[in-house]
C-alpha cells in the first residue's frame, strides 16, 4: 500500500501538525520509500487544469516541436541538455519529452559557459502557446518549495538542523520534464519489446525497473495508471494516479547519502492500453554542490564529489544521452570546498 500523506503542515511552524507529518514521511521514507502526497492547489497544483496547460507543448506539430530537438537529434541544434527528444522507432524509448531547467523560473541561473548542465531551456514564442511559461513557471516554483519542504523534513527526523541541505540546494539545477507515451503497434516498436504477466495479463514494460539517480523525484500522473513500486518482499504495488496528488519516491545518491536511511525504490511503467502523460520534478542541488558524508552515526566514509559530474555519468546511461561521453568532462571539486 502506497501512503498517502498530507504535506500541508510542513509548509508551516513547528507544532503537533508538522511533527505528525514529519513522523509520517520519514516512515514512508525509511520504509517503502514511495508515497504520495497531497495539499491545496495553491502549495501543489497537480490539477487536471494545470497538467493539461502545461502539457500543450507535447501537442504542437512537429515541425514546431523540431525548434527544440537537442543536439544529439538534430547537430545544428545548440542545447544538449535540455530541450526536446522525439519518440524513435524501436523498443529502446517508449516516450517523447522535453526537459527544462530552473531559468523558466530563475533566467539568471542559465549559464552560457561550457558546462551543458547550466545551458538555457530553448522555448518557443510565447504567441504559440499563450499562458505556458506562466503556468509552466508556476509549476516548477512550486516543485521547488515542496522539494525543499520534503528534504526540511527529512533533516529534522534524522537529527540534523532542518536548513541543513539547504546550501547544496540553493540556487540548484531541479528538471522539470513533460513526457508523453503513445498507445504503439507492434510493427512500430519492433522486436526486443519487454512484457511482463499482471494479474494475468500480457502487458508492455515501457518504462524500465530502475531506481533514480539523485534526490527526490515528484511525479505528478495525468489520471492514467501504469506506474508500479517494487515492495521490500518483491512485489509490485501500483501507484495510484489520484487527482491532485504527485508520488514521491527517492533517488540512489540521497539514499547512498543518508547512509542506507532513506530508501531508493525500483519502479517501472507498464503500457496501460491507450495514451499516458506524465510530469516528474527531479529535485536536485547544483551543478557544483559537494556531496560529502553526513555527519551521522553509521555512514560510510567516501571521497566527496560535484554533484554535476555524478549527474552527467548517470544521464549517459539513457539512450537520450547515449554517444555523448565525450561533450562534457567532469569538473571536479571546487577548489573552494
Amino acid at each position: 500500500m502506497i501512503p498517502l500523506i498530507d504535506i500541508t503542515p510542513l509548509h508551516g511552524a513547528e507544532g503537533p501538525g508538522r511533527r505528525a507529518a514529519d513522523a509520517e514521511l520519514i516512515a514512508a521514507a525509511t520504509g517503502s520509500g514511495f508515497m504520495t502526497i497531497t495539499a491545496s492547489a495553491e502549495l501543489l497544483p497537480a490539477t487536471h487544469t494545470h497538467r493539461a496547460a502545461m502539457l500543450r507543448l507535447l501537442g504542437l506539430p512537429q515541425a514546431e516541436k523540431r525548434k527544440l530537438w537537442r543536439q544529439k537529434y538534430d547537430p545544428g541544434q545548440p542545447n544538449i541538455y535540455r530541450g526536446y527528444f522525439p519518440l524513435l522507432p524501436g523498443p529502446a524509448q517508449n516516450a517523447e519529452g522535453y526537459d527544462m531547467g530552473p531559468d523558466i523560473v530563475h533566467p539568471r541561473r542559465a549559464d552560457a559557459g561550457d558546462d551543458p548542465l547550466l545551458e538555457a531551456t530553448p522555448l518557443l514564442p510565447e504567441e504559440l502557446l499563450p499562458g505556458w511559461r506562466a503556468a509552466t513557471a508556476a509549476y516548477y516554483s512550486a516543485m521547488e518549495t515542496t522539494g525543499r519542504v520534503l528534504m526540511a523534513s527529512i533533516a529534522r527526523s534524522m537529527g540534523l538542523d532542518e536548513r541543513f541541505f539547504d546550501g547544496a540546494f540553493a540556487g540548484g539545477n531541479s528538471t522539470l520534464r513533460f513526457l508523453h507515451y503513445p498507445e504503439r503497434d507492434a510493427a512500430e516498436i519492433g522486436e526486443g519489446a519487454s512484457f511482463v504477466e499482471e494479474k494475468g495479463v500480457r502487458r508492455r514494460v515501457i518504462g524500465g525497473a530502475h531506481i533514480d539517480s539523485g534526490f527526490v523525484t515528484l511525479l505528478a500522473q495525468d489520471g492514467v495508471e501504469g506506474l508500479q513500486a517494487l515492495d521490500a518482499s518483491g512485489q509490485w504495488l501500483d501507484v495510484p494516479p489520484r487527482e491532485g496528488t504527485v508520488a514521491v519516491n527517492f533517488g540512489g545518491l540521497l539514499e547512498r547519502w543518508t547512509g542506507g536511511r532513506i530508501k531508493a525504490t525500483r519502479h517501472r511503467v507498464l503500457s496501460p492500453g491507450r495514451p499516458r502523460h506524465s510530469i516528474p520534478f527531479f529535485y536536485e542541488p547544483r551543478v557544483d554542490a559537494v556531496i560529502q558524508p553526513l555527519p551521522l552515526e553509521g555512514i560510510e566514509p567516501f571521497e566527496p564529489f560535484a554533484y554535476g559530474d555524478h549527474l552527467w555519468q548517470a544521464m549517459l546511461k539513457f539512450p537520450t544521452y547515449k554517444g555523448m561521453e565525450d561533450v562534457r568532462k567532469a569538473r571536479g571539486v571546487p577548489k573552494a570546498a
